[in-house]
């Protein structure tokens, strides 16, 4: 395919000469002209171009605007800026904002051609050295994802499609379909692979905090604020931000994030002044986002900015041929955090698996591997593993037995603490009486960090020792 070069000022006379003079200079390379920025961007939207060659003062669309929007389509796209001799400042100034070279008018043809080259051949370096970086990131960008069946590939194509893109994802599934991993790959093929990607679990942030933290604050913005915060956006800065659970963000943080979508800057809590940003944006949600419109719960107009391009991570139901697959993969990554020998399924384990509904999705899987591989005593897994493990004491079903062993008129908070207590202790209990006592086995069944285990077991003062035989 042809290189293409697309020449951009206002005057007609100017623009058709340089044509005219560039192709008999550059016979290979394909010429276009344009006399508004508002064309030139949607032409380059629609196909592939090299360089850019512009004027700063375009009566359509101010010179860093366009300089901005070209870069936001093409990180390797060449840009050569053309100014009056009074305009050397500006030009310098869309140098440091992505633009490869400037002019000056009137210059010589000489050094225009000069400067031309000059830009393809740079632009040619970036886009090699991008397909290289691409060809590494393929092997790196997928490596959490197992499956290979025709639905995984597509969802596979779909990512290196979304990548591509500078839009705003969105992307909704079922809970345990891997959405973080999702972002994780989007990022990883994107062009934004070496800047930051910042993950934000928006219900895990007290409400009261979320908008500090995501857009941070200057000191004695509150009480407590005792220094200048930066947040989350400006930490994200040339990278890619995650908001998981999107549709658990209050109203009030809708408002602000609708206005870095619109405006693509933020004013941290205190400040008078806003912040550019050069932040993708991705959101997660295995919520109905329309339903929570109908009730007032989500902004509209937030929800189509976010909206622009949606990915679905496909349902374990839907790639029911990857199971084998996955348990290998499971089995594997467990074996190894034991550090026991890889313990093999038998047939009939195998087609129990294939047979499950898997409401739970992925990690559900997951989760029963990591069970059933620390619960089998040899190197092969059976049914037996993983009906051993099910004898956990049952749940009550009515409020009726739930309330049964408390006292009357006790508050929400304190039946709430006595119940989490009750249930915590008799889950520890038969957890760690199934294992022994080893809080690492206990832990990886409970799918907890043993960090986060071993506080419950603190808070509880339950001792694994008593378990030990």
């Amino acid at each position: 395919m042809a290189e293409k070069i697309i020449i951009v000022d206002d005057q007609y006379e100017l623009v058709d000469g340089l044509r005219v003079m560039l192709q008999e200079e550059l016979p290979e390379v394909e010429i276009e002209t344009f006399t508004s920025s508002l064309a030139a961007l949607e032409r380059a939207r629609k196909e592939q171009v090299d360089l850019v060659l512009t004027d700063m003062r375009m009566p359509a669309m101010d010179g860093f605007q366009f300089l901005d929007e070209l870069k936001k389509l093409d990180y390797a796209l060449g840009v050569v800026v053309m100014t009056a001799y009074g305009g050397i400042e500006t030009a310098v100034q869309a140098v440091k904002r992505g633009a490869y070279d400037f002019i000056c008018k009137p210059f010589e043809f000489h050094n225009l051609l000069q400067s031309l080259n000059n830009g393809l051949e740079n632009t040619r370096l970036i886009r090699k050295n991008i397909k290289l970086r691409r060809r590494r990131s393929d092997r790196t960008a997928f490596a959490d994802f197992v499956g290979e069946t025709a639905p995984m590939q597509r969802f596979y194509d779909n990512i290196r499609a979304v990548a591509r893109a500078n839009y705003t994802v969105l992307i909704r599934g079922e809970s345990g379909t891997g959405k973080e991993l999702t972002a994780r790959a989007i990022h990883q093929e994107s062009g934004r692979r070496d800047a930051n990607l910042v993950m934000v679990n928006c219900p895990a942030i007290p409400e009261q905090l979320l908008e500090s933290q995501l857009f941070g604050h200057k000191k004695g913005a509150f009480t407590g604020a005792d220094r200048d915060y930066k947040g989350l956006f400006v930490e994200a800065g040339g990278g890619t931000i995650c908001l998981d659970e999107i549709g658990d963000i209050p109203l009030s943080v809708q408002v602000k994030l609708l206005r870095v979508l619109q405006d693509g800057e933020i004013r941290p809590l205190g400040a008078n002044k806003t912040i550019k940003l050069d932040v993708r944006v991705l959101a997660s949600t295995n919520q109905n986002l329309e339903k929570k419109i109908e009730q007032g719960l989500f902004r509209e107009d937030l929800f189509y900015r976010l909206n622009v391009v949606t990915i679905y991570p496909p349902r374990l139901s839907d790639i029911r041929d990857d199971i084998p697959h996955l348990m290998e993969h499971f089995a594997k990554m467990t074996c190894a955090e034991q550090g026991v020998d890889m313990k093999i399924f038998r047939p009939e384990f195998i087609e129990e698996m294939m047979k499950r509904s898997w409401p739970g999705n992925v990690r559900q899987l997951q989760n029963m591997i990591r069970r059933a591989v620390i619960f089998s005593p040899g190197d092969e897994i059976g049914l037996e593993s993983i009906k051993s493990n099910n004898d956990f004491p049952d749940i009550p079903e009515s409020g009726d037995e739930i309330m049964a062993d408390l006292p009357g008129g006790v508050t929400y908070k304190e039946a709430k603490a006595k119940i989490i207590k009750k249930f915590s202790c008799s889950y520890m209990d038969n957890l760690l009486r199934r294992t022994d006592g080893n809080v690492s086995k206990a832990a990886g069944v409970s799918g907890l960090s043993r960090a986060a285990f071993q506080k419950i077991m603190n808070r509880y003062q339950i001792s694994p020792a008593q378990f030990r035989h």
